[in-house]
């Protein structure tokens, strides 16, 4: 049988980046190997690295290699080297550039909590039971992309401006995809915005309601982003699928990640409106940053990217089983008492990989001088 063949864009990126990135592909392709796929993976400097050898964040070759790619795998970019606000160039325009020039609108970020590591997280056992949620970010609308977005300096003083903008198709084409998303999970949909206060909210609400009426089957409520914050820690397990514009989805996917215990363990994937012949195209990244200051040490938590690559074999590539096993393959290794030193545990990068490809069907490990078959 002719395996299955693929094409995707890794990018390392900065700080940590190289490691997780480099952690995902090897179980990626361990589970290839069981599977009867292959992965051709195309590496590209993007970010801080691409800014010290190019001179800009990311070169038009490079954007046009993620868009003939069937996936895109991101580590994570920038770092205090490329920090100085008055810059001209900074890591973080690649990741608008990729956004942009992909077509990617909608960040999705699920959230569950490992029973293994419930004591990991501040909140008490009795909030994180039944936490399973999914937040829905606008990711190419709103204050990040408004025009104009500038300091300048007036009579009085120096002031800045930035421009909120949002377009009614933009935020239908997200509020639908949440809806759908909806309907294969518990069937609940909860919009936050502000809209008591900004005019971009209300349309926002209109849009919601507006687009309900081609889903009875799904719930919809409304909440305000100061209270969707609070009772994101007091009540989480009450969220089902949360759809928001792109600034509260940036602050409140961040804060759901203390549900988890660290941010190192949560995925994303931003998806657009082009389709590959077995699934949706995206970008897929874990939610942390560079963490410059454990970078080289062995100590970054590989699980966030490696479950953003099971997302990628699920959604861009059609691959359900594989991603099916390597998820179950992180759950098996938390609950066999893995983990790296921000889960309070005392494996490093390398071995808490070990042994998530070692938990997959058909792989054999060596540890030392003992073999273990993957479960």
């Amino acid at each position: 049988m002719t395996a299955r063949h693929y094409r995707v864009a890794a990018i390392p990126g900065d700080g940590i980046g190289p490691e997780v990135v480099g952690a995902a592909r090897a179980v990626v392709d361990a589970a290839g190997a069981t599977f009867g796929f292959t992965i051709e993976w195309q590496e590209l400097i993007v970010g801080g690295a691409a800014i010290d050898r190019y001179g800009r964040a990311i070169r038009d070759d490079d954007l046009a290699a993620c868009r003939a790619a069937d996936a895109v795998l991101l580590g994570a970019v920038g770092g205090p080297r490329w920090d100085d606000p008055g810059a001209a160039v900074r890591p973080e325009q690649a990741l608008f550039a990729m956004r942009g020039g992909l077509g990617l609108y909608a960040n999705l970020r699920p959230v569950t909590v490992d029973a293994p590591l419930v004591d990991a997280s501040p909140l008490r056992r009795e909030r994180l039971d039944g936490v399973d949620l999914l937040i829905l970010r606008e990711l190419t609308g709103g204050l990040y992309f408004g025009k104009p977005s500038e300091e300048r300096v007036t009579d009085g003083g120096r002031e800045a401006i930035d421009t909120l903008v949002y377009t009614e198709g933009e935020i239908r084409r997200l509020v639908r995809l949440g809806f759908e998303m909806a309907r294969g999970r518990r069937r609940h949909v909860t919009s936050v915005d502000k809209a008591n206060v900004l005019a971009t909210s209300r349309l926002w609400r209109k849009v919601v309601e507006e687009t309900r009426v081609d889903f009875p089957d799904v719930t919809v409520d409304h909440r305000l982003v100061d209270a969707a914050a609070m009772l994101l820690i007091q009540r989480p397990a009450d969220f089902d699928v949360i759809v928001t514009e792109n600034l509260f989805g940036d602050i409140l996917s961040d804060e759901a990640s203390v549900l988890a215990g660290s941010l190192g363990m949560l995925p994303s994937a931003s998806l657009g409106a082009r389709m590959t012949a077995v699934g949706h195209f995206g970008l897929y990244e874990p939610i942390h940053g560079s963490a410059p200051d454990i970078a080289g040490q062995g100590k970054a938590n590989p699980i966030g990217t490696i479950r953003s690559a099971a997302m990628l074999l699920r959604w861009s590539l059609g691959e359900r089983e594989a991603a099916d096993a390597v998820e179950r393959a992180v759950s098996g290794a938390l609950a066999d008492g893995h983990g790296t030193v921000d889960l309070g545990r005392g494996d490093d990068t390398g071995a808490m990989t070990t042994a998530i490809i070692g938990r997959l069907p058909g792989q054999v490990v060596v540890v030392g001088q003992a073999a273990r078959a993957g479960r």
